[in-house]
């Protein structure tokens, strides 16, 4: 039996997320500092053989994935684009606290936006598509902070709302594999100039 391996790639720097505002389906392009940061984020794809590479339809993921431009193409899927954060939107943490206390994306109703479990069903119709197309090999996924935590959840068979637990700076590299009968995190936040050398086999 192979291995099944999926790169998990967030979106470069934008100016909101540069500030740490909620940025869901506002679509705002990379700055000239989360171009940089893709094409060193591409520099860690050599040599992984990628069968499938996935996409958000937003522009900042787009961006990152034409800037790495992997080499089997792109497919977009717009089921991963980022939590709708409702009312919530372009708001930071912080803000959003002076009105309601203690407040978290995690752990509170998003007004007019999506639930975590709502975002959670996206990431398991996506792994239910790349399981289909890439049960044996490598594959990358170009998409948002939100998004990806919970589908690295998702992979581990964790609850959505655990997606808390995976903080994922801007175009850092994770790596989501299987030890034995388990989905597995390989690596997480990598970036170039450390070492994660493909194929990582157990």
């Amino acid at each position: 039996m192979g291995v099944q391996q999926l790169l998990v790639i967030r979106h470069g720097q934008t100016e909101w997320s540069r500030t740490g505002l909620h940025t869901g389906r506002t679509d705002i392009p990379l700055t000239d500092v989360g171009r940089d940061e893709a094409r060193a984020a591409a520099r860690t794809l050599d040599g992984w053989g990628l069968q499938r590479a996935y996409s958000s339809p937003l522009i900042r993921a787009l961006e990152t994935a034409e800037l790495v431009s992997p080499a089997c193409g792109l497919v977009i899927d717009d089921d991963l684009v980022e939590w709708d954060y409702g009312d919530y939107e372009g708001e930071s943490t912080p803000q959003t606290r002076e009105r309601v206390p203690d407040w978290s994306v995690w752990t509170h109703e998003i007004v007019g936006g999506e639930s975590v479990d709502d975002v959670g069903a996206r990431a398991d119709r996506f792994l239910e598509r790349f399981d289909r197309e890439v049960p044996d090999g490598n594959g990358v996924v170009f998409a948002h902070g939100h998004l990806l935590a919970i589908l690295i959840a998702r992979w581990c068979g964790l609850a959505a709302v655990e997606g808390r637990r995976f903080a994922l700076a801007t175009a850092t590299v994770s790596l989501l594999g299987q030890h034995r009968d388990d989905r597995v995190i390989r690596a997480l936040n990598h970036r170039v100039g450390d070492v994660l050398d493909p194929p990582f086999r157990t």
